[in-house]
Protein backbone atom coordinates (compact mmCIF):
# COMPACT_ATOMS: atom_id res chain seq x y z
CA UNK A 1 0.00 0.00 0.00
CA UNK A 2 2.85 2.33 0.89
CA UNK A 3 4.60 1.56 -2.37
CA UNK A 4 1.46 2.40 -4.37
CA UNK A 5 1.10 5.66 -2.51
CA UNK A 6 4.74 6.56 -3.16
CA UNK A 7 4.35 5.56 -6.79
CA UNK A 8 1.21 7.73 -7.15
CA UNK A 9 3.01 10.61 -5.43
CA UNK A 10 6.00 10.32 -7.75
CA UNK A 11 3.79 10.17 -10.82
CA UNK A 12 1.83 13.21 -9.67
CA UNK A 13 5.02 15.13 -8.89
CA UNK A 14 6.49 14.15 -12.24
CA UNK A 15 3.31 15.16 -14.06
CA UNK A 16 3.16 18.54 -12.27
CA UNK A 17 6.84 19.22 -12.91
CA UNK A 18 6.42 18.70 -16.64
CA UNK A 19 3.47 21.13 -16.95
CA UNK A 20 3.96 24.68 -18.20
CA UNK A 21 2.97 27.74 -16.20
CA UNK A 22 -0.20 28.22 -18.25
CA UNK A 23 -1.27 24.62 -17.70
CA UNK A 24 -0.52 24.87 -13.99
CA UNK A 25 -2.64 28.04 -13.72
CA UNK A 26 -5.48 26.40 -15.61
CA UNK A 27 -5.39 23.33 -13.38
CA UNK A 28 -5.37 25.45 -10.23
CA UNK A 29 -8.30 27.54 -11.50
CA UNK A 30 -10.21 24.41 -12.43
CA UNK A 31 -9.72 22.94 -8.95
CA UNK A 32 -10.78 26.21 -7.31
CA UNK A 33 -13.86 26.33 -9.55
CA UNK A 34 -14.88 22.80 -8.56
CA UNK A 35 -14.42 23.67 -4.87
CA UNK A 36 -16.59 26.80 -5.27
CA UNK A 37 -19.30 24.82 -7.04
CA UNK A 38 -19.34 22.28 -4.23
CA UNK A 39 -19.40 25.01 -1.56
CA UNK A 40 -22.24 26.96 -3.24
CA UNK A 41 -24.24 23.80 -3.83
CA UNK A 42 -23.96 22.80 -0.19
CA UNK A 43 -24.74 26.34 0.99
CA UNK A 44 -27.83 26.91 -1.15
CA UNK A 45 -28.98 23.32 -0.72
CA UNK A 46 -28.93 23.48 3.06
CA UNK A 47 -29.99 27.13 3.50
CA UNK A 48 -33.45 27.78 4.93
CA UNK A 49 -35.62 30.06 2.82
CA UNK A 50 -37.92 32.31 4.82
CA UNK A 51 -41.31 33.61 3.65
CA UNK A 52 -43.77 36.04 5.30
CA UNK A 53 -46.27 34.39 7.61
CA UNK A 54 -48.10 37.60 8.61
CA UNK A 55 -47.53 41.22 7.60
CA UNK A 56 -48.82 44.66 8.65
CA UNK A 57 -49.05 43.53 12.28
CA UNK A 58 -49.29 45.69 15.33
CA UNK A 59 -46.57 45.37 18.02
CA UNK A 60 -48.97 43.45 20.26
CA UNK A 61 -49.84 40.96 17.53
CA UNK A 62 -46.19 40.51 16.55
CA UNK A 63 -45.21 39.81 20.16
CA UNK A 64 -48.02 37.28 20.57
CA UNK A 65 -47.15 35.40 17.38
CA UNK A 66 -43.42 35.48 18.15
CA UNK A 67 -44.02 33.99 21.60
CA UNK A 68 -46.22 31.24 20.15
CA UNK A 69 -43.63 30.31 17.52
CA UNK A 70 -40.80 30.25 20.07
CA UNK A 71 -42.82 27.92 22.29
CA UNK A 72 -43.31 25.62 19.33
CA UNK A 73 -39.59 25.71 18.47
CA UNK A 74 -40.21 27.26 15.05
CA UNK A 75 -37.41 29.60 13.84
CA UNK A 76 -38.71 33.03 12.88
CA UNK A 77 -37.49 36.47 11.80
CA UNK A 78 -38.93 39.95 12.36
CA UNK A 79 -38.69 42.47 9.51
CA UNK A 80 -40.22 45.85 8.53
CA UNK A 81 -39.82 47.27 12.04
CA UNK A 82 -41.47 44.25 13.59
CA UNK A 83 -44.64 44.36 11.45
CA UNK A 84 -43.77 41.24 9.42
CA UNK A 85 -42.90 37.77 10.70
CA UNK A 86 -41.00 35.37 8.43
CA UNK A 87 -40.89 31.61 8.95
CA UNK A 88 -39.44 28.73 6.89
CA UNK A 89 -41.12 28.71 3.50
CA UNK A 90 -42.12 25.04 3.74
CA UNK A 91 -44.11 25.64 6.94
CA UNK A 92 -46.04 28.80 6.04
CA UNK A 93 -49.32 27.13 5.08
CA UNK A 94 -49.38 24.66 7.97
CA UNK A 95 -48.54 27.36 10.54
CA UNK A 96 -51.32 29.64 9.27
CA UNK A 97 -53.87 26.88 9.72
CA UNK A 98 -52.57 25.87 13.15
CA UNK A 99 -52.39 29.43 14.49
CA UNK A 100 -55.83 30.27 13.09
CA UNK A 101 -57.33 27.27 14.90
CA UNK A 102 -55.86 28.60 18.15
CA UNK A 103 -57.16 32.12 17.57
CA UNK A 104 -53.72 33.63 17.06
CA UNK A 105 -53.23 36.51 16.57
CA UNK A 106 -55.82 38.13 18.79
CA UNK A 107 -56.35 41.66 17.50
CA UNK A 108 -58.40 42.79 20.47
CA UNK A 109 -61.23 43.99 18.21
CA UNK A 110 -64.80 42.90 18.81
CA UNK A 111 -66.29 40.83 16.01
CA UNK A 112 -69.40 38.72 15.67
CA UNK A 113 -67.70 35.66 17.14
CA UNK A 114 -66.92 37.68 20.27
CA UNK A 115 -70.62 38.53 20.61
CA UNK A 116 -71.54 34.86 20.39
CA UNK A 117 -69.07 34.03 23.16
CA UNK A 118 -70.33 36.82 25.44
CA UNK A 119 -74.05 36.32 24.95
CA UNK A 120 -75.95 35.20 28.02
CA UNK A 121 -78.99 35.88 30.13
CA UNK A 122 -77.27 38.76 31.91
CA UNK A 123 -76.57 40.84 28.76
CA UNK A 124 -78.67 43.98 28.47
CA UNK A 125 -79.94 45.53 25.24
CA UNK A 126 -77.54 48.45 25.55
CA UNK A 127 -74.55 46.13 25.92
CA UNK A 128 -75.68 44.14 22.90
CA UNK A 129 -76.10 47.32 20.81
CA UNK A 130 -72.60 48.52 21.74
CA UNK A 131 -70.99 45.19 20.87
CA UNK A 132 -73.00 44.91 17.66
CA UNK A 133 -71.85 48.35 16.50
CA UNK A 134 -68.22 47.54 17.44
CA UNK A 135 -68.42 44.24 15.53
CA UNK A 136 -69.88 46.04 12.53
CA UNK A 137 -67.03 48.55 12.58
CA UNK A 138 -64.45 45.75 12.83
CA UNK A 139 -65.92 43.86 9.87
CA UNK A 140 -66.06 47.02 7.78
CA UNK A 141 -62.44 47.82 8.56
CA UNK A 142 -61.42 44.36 7.38
CA UNK A 143 -63.41 44.71 4.14
CA UNK A 144 -61.98 48.15 3.39
CA UNK A 145 -58.40 46.95 3.95
CA UNK A 146 -58.91 44.39 1.18
CA UNK A 147 -59.26 47.21 -1.37
CA UNK A 148 -56.09 47.86 -3.34
CA UNK A 149 -54.25 50.97 -2.16
CA UNK A 150 -55.61 50.86 1.42
CA UNK A 151 -53.14 49.80 4.11
CA UNK A 152 -55.36 50.35 7.15
CA UNK A 153 -58.80 51.72 7.98
CA UNK A 154 -60.69 53.07 10.99
CA UNK A 155 -64.50 53.19 10.93
CA UNK A 156 -66.85 55.01 13.30
CA UNK A 157 -70.56 54.31 12.93
CA UNK A 158 -73.38 56.24 14.59
CA UNK A 159 -76.71 54.39 14.74
CA UNK A 160 -79.93 56.27 15.56
CA UNK A 161 -82.05 55.28 18.50
CA UNK A 162 -85.32 53.66 17.58
CA UNK A 163 -88.32 55.80 18.48
CA UNK A 164 -91.32 54.28 20.19
CA UNK A 165 -93.63 56.91 18.74
CA UNK A 166 -95.20 56.34 15.35
CA UNK A 167 -95.34 60.03 14.49
CA UNK A 168 -91.61 60.51 14.90
CA UNK A 169 -89.38 59.48 12.02
CA UNK A 170 -86.19 57.59 12.73
CA UNK A 171 -83.03 59.49 11.97
CA UNK A 172 -80.60 58.03 9.48
CA UNK A 173 -77.28 56.46 10.40
CA UNK A 174 -73.93 58.10 9.71
CA UNK A 175 -70.39 56.85 9.27
CA UNK A 176 -66.88 58.31 9.29
CA UNK A 177 -64.01 56.43 7.64
CA UNK A 178 -60.31 57.25 7.84
CA UNK A 179 -58.09 55.21 5.54
CA UNK A 180 -54.31 54.95 5.46
CA UNK A 181 -53.01 54.94 1.88
CA UNK A 182 -49.33 54.98 2.81
CA UNK A 183 -48.81 58.41 1.27
CA UNK A 184 -50.04 57.26 -2.15
CA UNK A 185 -52.51 59.26 -4.22
CA UNK A 186 -53.81 56.37 -6.27
CA UNK A 187 -57.47 56.34 -5.22
CA UNK A 188 -59.47 56.88 -8.37
CA UNK A 189 -63.18 57.62 -8.52
CA UNK A 190 -64.04 53.96 -9.09
CA UNK A 191 -62.38 52.94 -5.83
CA UNK A 192 -63.98 55.87 -3.99
CA UNK A 193 -67.42 54.82 -5.21
CA UNK A 194 -66.68 51.27 -4.12
CA UNK A 195 -65.85 52.51 -0.62
CA UNK A 196 -69.05 54.56 -0.39
CA UNK A 197 -71.24 51.69 -1.61
CA UNK A 198 -69.50 49.20 0.67
CA UNK A 199 -70.15 51.31 3.76
CA UNK A 200 -73.66 52.30 2.69
CA UNK A 201 -74.82 48.73 2.02
CA UNK A 202 -73.24 47.36 5.21
CA UNK A 203 -75.09 49.63 7.64
CA UNK A 204 -78.92 49.87 7.77
CA UNK A 205 -80.51 53.19 6.84
CA UNK A 206 -77.18 54.70 5.81
CA UNK A 207 -77.21 56.86 2.70
CA UNK A 208 -74.20 57.98 0.73
CA UNK A 209 -74.78 61.60 1.82
CA UNK A 210 -74.18 60.65 5.48
CA UNK A 211 -70.74 59.09 4.84
CA UNK A 212 -67.45 60.95 5.19
CA UNK A 213 -64.23 59.34 3.90
CA UNK A 214 -60.77 60.89 4.26
CA UNK A 215 -57.16 59.73 4.27
CA UNK A 216 -54.45 60.11 6.87
CA UNK A 217 -53.65 63.61 5.54
CA UNK A 218 -57.30 64.73 6.10
CA UNK A 219 -57.98 64.85 2.37
CA UNK A 220 -61.63 64.16 1.61
CA UNK A 221 -62.77 61.69 -1.03
CA UNK A 222 -66.00 63.07 -2.44
CA UNK A 223 -68.61 60.92 -4.12
CA UNK A 224 -69.23 62.14 -7.65
CA UNK A 225 -72.51 61.26 -9.28
CA UNK A 226 -71.78 60.41 -12.87
CA UNK A 227 -75.33 61.20 -14.02
CA UNK A 228 -75.12 64.80 -12.85
CA UNK A 229 -71.56 65.38 -13.91
CA UNK A 230 -71.24 67.20 -17.22
CA UNK A 231 -67.69 68.42 -16.90
CA UNK A 232 -65.49 69.11 -19.87
CA UNK A 233 -63.11 66.33 -18.82
CA UNK A 234 -65.84 63.69 -18.94
CA UNK A 235 -66.95 64.92 -22.36
CA UNK A 236 -63.36 64.79 -23.60
CA UNK A 237 -62.86 61.26 -22.28
CA UNK A 238 -66.10 60.12 -23.91
CA UNK A 239 -65.21 61.68 -27.25
CA UNK A 240 -61.68 60.30 -27.09
CA UNK A 241 -63.01 56.83 -26.35
CA UNK A 242 -65.40 57.00 -29.31
CA UNK A 243 -62.63 58.18 -31.62
CA UNK A 244 -60.35 55.35 -30.44
CA UNK A 245 -63.10 52.81 -31.06
CA UNK A 246 -63.63 54.10 -34.61
CA UNK A 247 -59.90 54.03 -35.38
CA UNK A 248 -59.42 50.56 -33.90
CA UNK A 249 -62.39 49.21 -35.84
CA UNK A 250 -61.10 50.49 -39.18
CA UNK A 251 -57.54 49.45 -38.34
CA UNK A 252 -58.53 45.88 -37.39
CA UNK A 253 -60.55 45.47 -40.60
CA UNK A 254 -57.66 46.65 -42.80
CA UNK A 255 -55.12 44.62 -40.80
CA UNK A 256 -57.20 41.46 -41.13
CA UNK A 257 -57.80 41.96 -44.84
CA UNK A 258 -54.21 42.82 -45.81
CA UNK A 259 -52.80 40.27 -43.35
CA UNK A 260 -54.70 37.52 -45.15
CA UNK A 261 -53.10 38.60 -48.42
CA UNK A 262 -49.55 39.49 -47.36
CA UNK A 263 -49.21 37.61 -44.06
CA UNK A 264 -50.13 38.67 -40.52
CA UNK A 265 -46.57 39.74 -39.65
CA UNK A 266 -45.97 41.48 -42.97
CA UNK A 267 -48.37 44.41 -42.57
CA UNK A 268 -48.57 47.30 -40.09
CA UNK A 269 -51.59 49.63 -40.26
CA UNK A 270 -52.11 53.02 -38.61
CA UNK A 271 -55.38 54.95 -38.82
CA UNK A 272 -56.06 58.56 -37.81
CA UNK A 273 -59.51 60.15 -37.90
CA UNK A 274 -61.12 63.54 -37.46
CA UNK A 275 -64.57 63.03 -35.97
CA UNK A 276 -67.27 65.69 -35.86
CA UNK A 277 -68.99 65.52 -32.46
CA UNK A 278 -71.40 68.41 -33.19
CA UNK A 279 -75.00 67.53 -32.30
CA UNK A 280 -77.56 69.75 -34.07
CA UNK A 281 -81.26 70.13 -33.23
CA UNK A 282 -83.14 71.77 -36.15
CA UNK A 283 -86.82 72.50 -36.80
CA UNK A 284 -88.03 73.12 -40.36
CA UNK A 285 -91.44 74.41 -41.57
CA UNK A 286 -91.47 74.05 -45.38
CA UNK A 287 -94.16 74.94 -47.97
CA UNK A 288 -93.74 73.24 -51.33
CA UNK A 289 -95.97 73.25 -54.44
CA UNK A 290 -97.66 70.04 -55.40
CA UNK A 291 -96.74 70.52 -59.05
CA UNK A 292 -93.10 71.50 -58.86
CA UNK A 293 -92.76 71.92 -62.66
CA UNK A 294 -95.55 74.51 -62.97
CA UNK A 295 -95.18 75.69 -59.39
CA UNK A 296 -98.90 75.14 -58.75
CA UNK A 297 -100.93 73.58 -55.99
CA UNK A 298 -104.20 71.67 -55.92
CA UNK A 299 -107.43 73.71 -56.41
CA UNK A 300 -109.75 72.89 -53.55
CA UNK A 301 -112.29 75.73 -54.16
CA UNK A 302 -112.95 78.35 -56.86
CA UNK A 303 -115.26 81.42 -57.05
CA UNK A 304 -115.76 83.64 -60.12
CA UNK A 305 -117.54 87.01 -59.88
CA UNK A 306 -118.56 88.92 -63.09
CA UNK A 307 -120.20 92.38 -63.10
CA UNK A 308 -121.47 94.23 -66.25
CA UNK A 309 -123.44 97.49 -66.72
CA UNK A 310 -124.93 99.29 -69.74
CA UNK A 311 -127.12 102.51 -69.63
CA UNK A 312 -127.51 106.34 -69.97
CA UNK A 313 -126.43 108.92 -67.42
CA UNK A 314 -128.97 111.59 -66.24
CA UNK A 315 -128.18 115.24 -66.54
CA UNK A 316 -127.00 117.10 -63.58
CA UNK A 317 -129.69 118.89 -61.62
CA UNK A 318 -131.67 119.01 -58.46
CA UNK A 319 -130.71 120.15 -55.07
CA UNK A 320 -127.27 119.02 -54.02
CA UNK A 321 -127.48 116.69 -51.13
CA UNK A 322 -131.27 117.06 -50.80
CA UNK A 323 -132.04 113.38 -50.42
CA UNK A 324 -131.92 111.52 -47.18
CA UNK A 325 -129.33 109.07 -48.48
CA UNK A 326 -127.42 111.60 -50.61
CA UNK A 327 -123.98 112.84 -49.82
CA UNK A 328 -123.78 116.51 -48.89
CA UNK A 329 -122.59 118.81 -51.70
CA UNK A 330 -122.45 115.85 -54.14
CA UNK A 331 -124.62 116.27 -57.25
CA UNK A 332 -127.29 113.62 -57.29
CA UNK A 333 -127.64 111.45 -60.36
CA UNK A 334 -124.11 112.15 -61.50
CA UNK A 335 -123.38 108.40 -61.95
CA UNK A 336 -126.08 107.88 -64.52
CA UNK A 337 -125.68 108.31 -68.25
CA UNK A 338 -124.42 106.53 -71.36
CA UNK A 339 -121.59 103.96 -70.67
CA UNK A 340 -120.46 100.34 -70.20
CA UNK A 341 -118.96 98.67 -67.14
CA UNK A 342 -117.57 95.13 -66.71
CA UNK A 343 -115.59 93.55 -63.77
CA UNK A 344 -114.42 89.93 -63.45
CA UNK A 345 -112.95 88.47 -60.22
CA UNK A 346 -111.64 84.88 -59.76
CA UNK A 347 -111.13 83.56 -56.24
CA UNK A 348 -109.22 80.16 -56.25
CA UNK A 349 -107.98 78.42 -53.12
CA UNK A 350 -104.90 76.20 -53.82
CA UNK A 351 -103.57 73.63 -51.34
CA UNK A 352 -99.76 73.18 -51.09
CA UNK A 353 -97.46 70.71 -49.29
CA UNK A 354 -96.81 71.91 -45.78
CA UNK A 355 -93.86 70.05 -44.23
CA UNK A 356 -92.87 70.34 -40.58
CA UNK A 357 -89.64 68.64 -39.54
CA UNK A 358 -87.92 68.36 -36.20
CA UNK A 359 -84.42 67.09 -37.00
CA UNK A 360 -81.81 65.92 -34.49
CA UNK A 361 -78.51 65.50 -36.29
CA UNK A 362 -76.57 62.52 -34.98
CA UNK A 363 -72.96 63.31 -33.95
CA UNK A 364 -69.88 61.09 -34.51
CA UNK A 365 -69.49 61.84 -38.21
CA UNK A 366 -66.10 61.09 -39.72
CA UNK A 367 -64.92 64.39 -41.12
CA UNK A 368 -61.48 63.25 -42.30
CA UNK A 369 -59.56 59.96 -42.42
CA UNK A 370 -55.92 59.08 -42.94
CA UNK A 371 -54.47 55.59 -43.40
CA UNK A 372 -50.78 54.66 -43.28
CA UNK A 373 -49.72 51.12 -44.25
CA UNK A 374 -46.23 49.61 -44.05
CA UNK A 375 -45.67 46.36 -45.99
CA UNK A 376 -42.63 44.10 -45.76
CA UNK A 377 -41.56 42.71 -49.16
CA UNK A 378 -41.17 38.93 -49.71
CA UNK A 379 -37.40 39.54 -49.63
CA UNK A 380 -36.96 41.99 -46.74
CA UNK A 381 -33.57 43.16 -47.97
CA UNK A 382 -34.91 43.92 -51.47
CA UNK A 383 -37.84 46.40 -51.44
CA UNK A 384 -38.30 45.93 -55.19
CA UNK A 385 -39.26 42.27 -54.65
CA UNK A 386 -42.81 43.50 -53.96
CA UNK A 387 -44.57 43.93 -57.29
CA UNK A 388 -45.90 47.45 -58.08
CA UNK A 389 -49.25 45.85 -58.92
CA UNK A 390 -49.59 44.73 -55.31
CA UNK A 391 -48.96 48.27 -54.07
CA UNK A 392 -51.55 49.63 -56.52
CA UNK A 393 -54.10 47.08 -55.33
CA UNK A 394 -53.48 48.06 -51.71
CA UNK A 395 -53.88 51.76 -52.54
CA UNK A 396 -57.12 51.02 -54.39
CA UNK A 397 -58.48 49.11 -51.40
CA UNK A 398 -57.56 51.92 -49.02
CA UNK A 399 -59.08 54.51 -51.35
CA UNK A 400 -62.38 52.64 -51.20
CA UNK A 401 -62.20 52.48 -47.39
CA UNK A 402 -61.60 56.25 -47.16
CA UNK A 403 -64.40 57.19 -49.57
CA UNK A 404 -66.93 54.95 -47.81
CA UNK A 405 -65.95 55.97 -44.29
CA UNK A 406 -66.05 59.77 -44.61
CA UNK A 407 -69.53 61.21 -44.16
CA UNK A 408 -71.29 62.33 -47.35
CA UNK A 409 -71.60 65.88 -46.01
CA UNK A 410 -67.82 66.28 -46.05
CA UNK A 411 -67.15 64.01 -49.04
CA UNK A 412 -68.97 66.20 -51.57
CA UNK A 413 -66.13 68.67 -52.04
CA UNK A 414 -63.32 66.09 -51.88
CA UNK A 415 -61.65 65.17 -55.17
CA UNK A 416 -60.05 61.86 -56.06
CA UNK A 417 -56.55 63.33 -55.75
CA UNK A 418 -57.32 64.54 -52.25
CA UNK A 419 -58.51 61.04 -51.31
CA UNK A 420 -55.26 59.57 -52.62
CA UNK A 421 -53.32 62.08 -50.52
CA UNK A 422 -54.95 60.65 -47.41
CA UNK A 423 -53.33 57.26 -48.13
CA UNK A 424 -49.69 56.30 -47.67
CA UNK A 425 -48.30 52.88 -48.57
CA UNK A 426 -44.62 51.98 -48.16
CA UNK A 427 -42.66 48.76 -48.67
CA UNK A 428 -39.58 48.24 -46.51
CA UNK A 429 -37.94 45.79 -44.12
CA UNK A 430 -39.30 45.47 -40.57
CA UNK A 431 -36.30 45.69 -38.26
CA UNK A 432 -38.27 46.20 -35.06
CA UNK A 433 -39.90 42.80 -34.82
CA UNK A 434 -39.95 41.29 -31.36
CA UNK A 435 -39.67 37.54 -31.02
CA UNK A 436 -41.40 36.40 -27.87
CA UNK A 437 -39.91 33.26 -26.39
CA UNK A 438 -41.95 31.08 -24.10
CA UNK A 439 -40.20 30.79 -20.79
CA UNK A 440 -40.36 27.32 -19.38
CA UNK A 441 -40.84 27.22 -15.67
CA UNK A 442 -38.04 25.52 -13.75
CA UNK A 443 -37.17 25.16 -10.11
CA UNK A 444 -33.42 25.34 -10.84
CA UNK A 445 -32.14 28.94 -10.56
CA UNK A 446 -30.54 30.64 -13.53
CA UNK A 447 -27.13 30.98 -11.92
CA UNK A 448 -26.88 27.18 -11.74
CA UNK A 449 -27.22 26.95 -15.51
CA UNK A 450 -24.60 29.67 -15.99
CA UNK A 451 -22.22 27.98 -13.59
CA UNK A 452 -22.73 24.61 -15.25
CA UNK A 453 -22.05 26.16 -18.66
CA UNK A 454 -18.84 27.80 -17.44
CA UNK A 455 -17.74 24.56 -15.80
CA UNK A 456 -18.45 22.55 -18.94
CA UNK A 457 -16.54 25.05 -21.08
CA UNK A 458 -13.57 24.89 -18.68
CA UNK A 459 -13.54 21.07 -18.84
CA UNK A 460 -13.62 21.12 -22.64
CA UNK A 461 -10.78 23.66 -22.81
CA UNK A 462 -8.72 21.60 -20.36
CA UNK A 463 -9.23 18.39 -22.36
CA UNK A 464 -8.25 20.13 -25.56
CA UNK A 465 -5.07 21.52 -23.97
CA UNK A 466 -4.14 18.12 -22.51
CA UNK A 467 -4.64 16.34 -25.83
CA UNK A 468 -2.65 19.03 -27.63
CA UNK A 469 0.12 18.78 -25.03
CA UNK A 470 0.24 15.01 -25.30
CA UNK A 471 0.49 15.23 -29.06
CA UNK A 472 3.34 17.77 -28.79
CA UNK A 473 5.20 15.53 -26.35
CA UNK A 474 4.94 12.56 -28.70
CA UNK A 475 6.22 14.66 -31.56
CA UNK A 476 9.11 15.88 -29.39
CA UNK A 477 9.97 12.26 -28.46
CA UNK A 478 10.13 11.23 -32.10
CA UNK A 479 12.24 14.23 -32.99
CA UNK A 480 14.52 13.59 -30.07
CA UNK A 481 15.00 9.92 -31.00
CA UNK A 482 15.76 10.88 -34.58
CA UNK A 483 18.33 13.35 -33.35
CA UNK A 484 19.89 10.75 -31.06
CA UNK A 485 20.23 8.24 -33.86
CA UNK A 486 21.63 10.90 -36.20
CA UNK A 487 24.41 11.99 -33.88
CA UNK A 488 27.81 10.68 -35.07
CA UNK A 489 29.60 11.63 -31.91
CA UNK A 490 27.88 8.98 -29.85
CA UNK A 491 30.39 6.13 -29.38
CA UNK A 492 29.42 2.62 -30.29
CA UNK A 493 28.58 0.28 -27.53
CA UNK A 494 31.08 -2.48 -26.91
CA UNK A 495 30.48 -5.62 -28.90
CA UNK A 496 31.45 -7.91 -26.08
CA UNK A 497 28.37 -9.94 -25.40
CA UNK A 498 29.48 -10.90 -21.89
CA UNK A 499 30.16 -7.37 -20.65
CA UNK A 500 27.80 -5.39 -18.47
CA UNK A 501 27.39 -2.68 -21.11
CA UNK A 502 26.32 -5.23 -23.71
CA UNK A 503 23.73 -6.57 -21.36
CA UNK A 504 22.35 -3.08 -20.76
CA UNK A 505 22.33 -2.42 -24.47
CA UNK A 506 20.32 -5.56 -25.14
CA UNK A 507 17.90 -4.57 -22.39
CA UNK A 508 17.50 -1.09 -23.83
CA UNK A 509 16.92 -2.46 -27.32
CA UNK A 510 14.35 -4.88 -26.00
CA UNK A 511 12.66 -2.08 -24.04
CA UNK A 512 12.64 0.16 -27.12
CA UNK A 513 10.99 -2.55 -29.21
CA UNK A 514 8.41 -3.71 -26.68
CA UNK A 515 7.53 -0.43 -24.92
CA UNK A 516 8.62 2.68 -26.82
CA UNK A 517 6.81 5.06 -24.46
CA UNK A 518 8.64 3.83 -21.38
CA UNK A 519 11.89 3.92 -23.32
CA UNK A 520 11.29 7.59 -24.27
CA UNK A 521 10.45 8.50 -20.67
CA UNK A 522 13.64 6.81 -19.52
CA UNK A 523 15.69 8.77 -22.02
CA UNK A 524 14.10 12.06 -20.92
CA UNK A 525 14.88 11.21 -17.31
CA UNK A 526 18.53 10.58 -18.13
CA UNK A 527 18.76 13.77 -20.14
CA UNK A 528 17.19 15.83 -17.36
CA UNK A 529 19.63 14.34 -14.84
CA UNK A 530 22.54 15.26 -17.08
Amino acid sequence: MKEKFLQFKNQTTEYWRKRTKGQKSLLIGFIILIILVIVFTIYFGTRTNYAPLYSDLSPEESGQIKETLDNRGVPSQLTNNGSTINVPETRVDSLKVELASEGVPESGSIDYTFIEDQMGFGMTDNEFDVMERAAMQTELEGLIQNIEGVDAANVMITLPQESTWVAEEDEGASASVVIDTGGRNNMDQTQVKALYHLVSKSVPNLSVDNIVIMNERFEHFDYENQDSSNSTLNAYEEQRSIQDDIEKDIQSQIQQMLGTIMGPDKVVVSVTTDVDFTQENREEALVEPVDEENMEGIEISAERITETYEGEFDEEGGVPGAGEEDVVNYPAGAAFGDGDYERTEDRINNEVNRIHREIVESPYKIRDLGIQVMVEPPDPEDPESLAPESLNDIEQILSTVVSTSIDDTYLQDVTEDEINNKIFVSAQEFEGKIDFETEAGSSIPLWMYILAGVLGAAVIVLLVLLLRRKKEEEEEDHVYLDQMTAQDEVPDLPEDEDSEQATRRKQLEKLAKENPEEFSKLLRTWLSDD
